[in-house]
């Protein structure tokens, strides 16, 4: 099980308004702020993502062909999710549509934050 997860970026507060948007249109929320380090993020009471600077003060890069995808509650969610994001400043990186080439019903959208992270959002279901 996996109990949290960490995207990087450099330009923290431009990712926050990212990430805020974003996951509010599949009903996660803001949970905790640990100073300038990052923000965490969850749908309840514990944060599962983490957007933060590296540990390690380097630079943050984007990882060539890896990708964070969320569930969303439905197709409408994944459109809102797409739509924040990039309101928000982020990049398109496929607009909201069924993707039958993965299964008949996956439907998603995809971003790139300013770091050039890539997420997803998915709904299998109408």
């Amino acid at each position: 099980m996996i109990d949290h997860i960490s995207v990087g970026v450099d330009d923290l507060a431009g990712n926050i308004e990212i990430y805020d948007a974003a996951l509010a249109a599949i009903g996660w929320k803001q949970l905790f702020k640990e100073g300038d380090f990052g923000v965490g993020y969850g749908p309840d009471k514990e944060a599962i993502l983490w957007v933060q600077k590296p540990g390690d003060g380097k630079p943050a890069t984007a990882g060539n062909g890896s990708h964070l995808c969320f569930r969303a509650p439905s197709r409408a969610a994944v459109e809102a999710f797409h739509a924040a994001a990039l309101a928000a400043g982020a990049m398109d990186d496929g607009a909201p549509g069924l993707r039958p080439e993965y299964t008949p019903t996956y439907y998603a959208a995809f971003f790139r934050d300013l770091t050039g992270n890539k997420i997803e959002a998915v709904c299998f279901g109408d």
